[in-house]
């Protein structure tokens, strides 16, 4: 169950009320000081770890400078490892990512966990680069080219799993991009997922949904992942990352037009300190994680409060220079809202973005929905 914190709870209290031991609480939930409790702070009460096998794919994507202590960690909960991200030039040779993924790999084998390669619109500086896609859609040979590499490193490596991440593809790139897709699925001897834009209609236009036709690339994937998050991020206006509300219009979307059982949730493992006064074109948020919020709230003695509408928690804080900051994250209470979705819909599972920061209370509360 989740429990969220009143004024005058401590775990010693808290323990005794559950049946559970303080140590029990404080690993479960991440709290370093189990004397401090942050009121509005969520809690995961453990009623006993399921066990069995997860009946929904639940995976985590990670860059290959992952701590090993994370990744070991969190491995256990997840049956799919996205790594992020290989590259490729306007000529179609296939870029690795600036660290060997050698090690994660190894890794996630010793678990008995897949992994799947990340291809994404980076070049050889490390940027993404509209140009790249665009060059590569328009290039036959090329494609050729980046297949023939990506068969050879993905059977040599042991690769399961070809994720396709393609962001700001050009209006007049869309249906290149759906034969991208489709020459991927008959060339390729493994799966294709592709991650879409969280878009809600047919009609709706903009550089991050012009470029993906939902209907044509749901028939031709075997997986696709909704990228149900950023609504809040770092250049922008204070707002909840994942709210509620705009993650199931994007749902009923989808599952309109392409199978549910094709289609994953992205769930946000992360949130934004934005600096007050917000100034467009001047602010910038930084990115933190779940924990990392709760213990911004416990430093600053502030409380933490639960938006409704957007089933987001938020707090607000004033640091040592004076200068007021508000933080919109996820926690264990917007995550079961989702999952809720996920179940609500009959989808195929989750993927997390991204499992960089441990978030051991959210991934207990996955795999109790999700396995057997």
């Amino acid at each position: 169950m989740i429990y969220v914190v009143k004024p005058g709870d401590t775990l010693y209290s808290l323990s005794r009320q559950y049946g559970k031991s303080v140590l029990e609480l404080a690993r479960l939930n991440q709290i370093p000081d189990p004397n401090i409790l942050v009121q509005g702070q969520a809690l995961l009460i453990p009623e006993g770890e399921k066990t069995g096998a997860l009946t929904k794919e639940v995976g985590g994507y990670a860059y290959p400078f992952i701590s090993p202590w994370v990744l070991r960690e969190t491995l256990p909960y997840l049956n799919l490892l996205n790594v992020f991200s290989y590259g490729f030039t306007p000529e179609g040779d296939l870029l690795p990512p600036p660290l060997s993924d050698d090690a994660m790999l190894q890794q996630a084998r010793s678990s008995n966990v897949p992994a799947a390669l990340v291809l994404t619109p980076l070049g050889r500086d490390g940027n993404f680069s509209n140009y790249l896609i665009s060059a590569l859609l328009n290039n036959a040979p090329a494609q050729k080219k980046l297949f023939e590499q990506l068969q050879q490193v993905m059977t040599q490596k042991g690769y399961r799993e070809l994720n396709i991440d393609f962001e700001y593809i050009p209006a007049a790139d869309r249906d290149k991009f759906t034969d991208f897709i489709r020459m991927a699925k008959e060339t390729l001897s493994f799966p294709i997922s592709v991650c879409l834009a969280p878009k809600n209609s047919p009609a709706q236009r903009g550089v991050l949904f012009d470029g993906k036709d939902y209907e044509a690339i749901g028939k031709i994937a075997d997986r696709v992942l909704l990228m149900t998050y950023e609504w809040g991020y770092k250049y922008g206006p204070p707002q909840a990352v994942a709210p509620i509300n705009r993650v199931r219009e994007v749902i009923e979307y989808a599952v309109s037009v392409i199978p549910k059982e094709k289609i994953l949730l992205g769930l946000a493992n992360y949130g934004y300190d934005w600096p007050l006064p917000y100034q467009r074109g001047r602010t910038v948020a930084r990115t933190i994680g779940p924990v990392e919020a709760v213990e911004i709230a416990r430093r600053e003695r502030t409380n933490i409060i639960f938006d409704n509408p957007t089933q987001s928690p938020w707090l607000q804080y004033t640091d040592y220079n004076g200068q007021r900051h508000v933080v919109w994250f996820e926690d264990i209470r917007s995550w079961e809202q989702k999952l809720n979705l996920v179940e609500q819909y009959d989808l195929a599972g989750v993927g997390i973005w991204t499992i960089m920061p441990f978030f051991r209370p959210g991934y207990v509360l996955v795999n109790d929905r999700f396995r057997s």
